[in-house]
């Protein structure tokens, strides 16, 4: 334990006397300081034994002696040593009555007792503690160490780590599910926490949090060295762990990551397996890729599948080796998908492809749900825009297909893909491409700078205060030229708008009863339309 109070006030050679807030003096010390200031507290970080003289107080007024010590109250100062014999032969009573009535223990410091004294006595107290704290700390390592090297699973070593915290702790597989938990009891509290490890596996790893009330202050901590995490630990105290038991929770966090977390060869060996299957697909060899998938992936050929492609907008770092190398961003999207499709036991099949990402993913499953979700949370900027800080992911999704289809798959998202960068989208199905609004492809710059172009004219003429041209114009192509119903959506006189119409024609220097102009501005208001001139 770190020096207290009550430990120096025990100290027999440092003979210091209580002389207010007796029943404060389990408080912890943190260091020992002497200061003269009137307001020493910008220079406390809070746990000092102050030490004083009142060489530059007014320690017989009682107010100022409230105020000094609700100063150091509020700045977390431990306790208040005073020297007698010094400039004062005791304690003045106002401050011993401040000290009081504030709870502020106040310790009276001999005159042959230095103030040094203290400070090595201090000093030294904390130096043994920390020592302690090594000392046991190495201790738990070693026992939580051969706890693990035996055949018995990860019980033997949550058990000890359970001793050494003097709480509980639990362990967690990838799905969420408690695996083992010490001591036995400690299990229905783990599950329910399952909602919290959820939320911990859906940050990028290493991730920690604390949870729970300050009667049973819980750590979690996730476990794993690869893209995603392969379990947690929960470890249960009713305090904040000190240095020995934070010694003890970081040896035995290495020692699960060690004893469930795949290897990375076999990693590296699964990502060979799924790069091979997903060549025989491009190939048109589904039976072949059938085979060698297995168990491992072979029921993506069971249902229909989407084939996903993405890659980062801009430049991003890589993590892996040269030649299959995946970007930052695109390794935290792999992530999301994982743990989607891990929780709903579906199958996927990811592999990097340079800078790319393919995927293969059940429809309508877990993973592409949670593709869409992180897409959208994306705030992608155009791939022209090379001088754009900070990576953002793009994704083309095609159409649902089946094992006998992944070379049309994979061009379906390559095309969707390309539209997706060229509207600065993060994701862009290949079915918004087949069917649906032409509106969509006006999403680009030549088509708006055109649009701009051609309406430029009509919007400055409104701009000067001369009609509403622009809105008048909207009305009416959107009534297909119905003088009556296009004027009465305006709210103005079929003469009125038969003016404006006449202006807008002057203006432009083009022909309204031509179809080509009428199309030509209809295809414009739409390009640089707002969204709530569309509703």
């Amino acid at each position: 334990m770190p020096p207290t109070l009550a430990s120096l006030v025990q100290h027999t050679a440092l003979k210091l006397r209580v002389r207010a807030a007796a029943d404060r003096l389990d408080t912890p010390v943190r260091w020992a300081h002497a200061s003269e200031l009137a307001d020493p507290v910008p220079y406390m970080d809070g746990g000092e034994l102050l030490l004083v003289t009142a060489a530059n107080l007014d320690a017989e007024n009682p107010e100022e002696m409230r105020r000094y010590v609700r100063r150091l109250t509020d700045a977390g100062v431990a306790g208040l040593g005073f020297a007698v014999g010094v400039v004062h032969e005791a304690i003045p009573a106002a401050l011993v009555e401040a000290a009081e009535e504030a709870g502020m223990p106040l310790l009276e410091v001999p005159r042959p007792t230095p103030f040094i004294a203290i400070s090595k006595a201090v000093s030294a107290a904390i130096a043994a503690d920390q020592y302690r704290a090594v000392t046991a700390g190495f201790e738990a390592q070693r026992e939580l160490t051969r706890a693990a090297l035996t055949a018995e699973g990860p019980a033997p070593l949550l058990t000890r780590l359970a001793a050494h915290v003097d709480g509980w702790a639990a362990l967690y597989d990838t799905s969420g599910a408690v695996v083992a938990a010490a001591p036995e009891w400690a299990a229905r509290r783990a599950a329910r926490l399952t909602p919290d490890v959820a939320r911990l596996r859906e940050r990028p790893a290493p991730a920690s949090a604390v949870v729970g009330a300050a009667e049973d202050r819980v750590e979690l901590q996730t476990l794993g060295t690869g893209r995603r995490a392969r379990g947690a630990l929960a470890v249960g105290t009713g305090a904040a762990l000190g240095t020995a038991e934070r010694y003890a929770v970081n040896s035995a966090v290495a020692l699960l990551t060690l004893t469930t977390a795949r290897s990375r060869a076999l990693h590296s060996a699964e990502q060979r397996l799924g790069a091979a299957v997903l060549r025989m697909l491009l190939s048109g060899e589904p039976d072949h890729a059938r085979a060698v998938a297995g168990d491992l992936y072979g029921g993506l050929f069971d249902a229909p599948f989407r084939l996903l492609i993405a890659e980062p907008a801009a430049g991003a770092g890589t993590n892996g080796a040269a030649g299959n190398a995946v970007p930052v961003v695109a390794e935290a999207f792999a992530e999301a998908l994982d743990t989607a499709a891990i929780r709903s036991g579906e199958p996927i099949l990811a592999v990097p492809e340079g800078e790319r990402l393919v995927v293969l993913a059940v429809d309508g499953g877990a993973a592409v749900a949670a593709c869409a979700a992180y897409a959208e949370a994306q705030d992608v900027r155009p791939v022209r825009d090379k001088g754009t800080e900070g990576a953002r992911l793009v994704v083309g999704l095609s159409a649902p297909a089946g094992p006998i289809a992944v070379a049309a798959a994979y061009k379906q998202a390559e095309q969707a893909l390309s539209v997706a960068r060229r509207r600065g989208r993060a994701l862009v199905e290949h079915e918004e491409l087949a069917a649906g609004s032409v509106l969509p492809l006006l999403a680009d710059d030549a088509v708006r700078a055109f649009a701009d172009g051609m309406l430029r004219a009509l919007r400055e003429h409104d701009a000067k205060g001369r009609g509403d041209l622009v809105a008048s114009l909207r009305a009416w192509l959107s009534r297909h030229g119905q003088w009556d119903a296009a004027a009465a959506d305006l709210g103005v006189h079929r003469h009125t708008l038969r003016y404006r119409m006449r202006r807008v024609e002057e203006i432009l220097g083009r022909s309204l009863d031509d179809p080509d102009v009428r199309m030509e501005l209809w295809l414009a208001l739409k390009a640089t339309a707002s969204p709530a001139a569309d509703d």
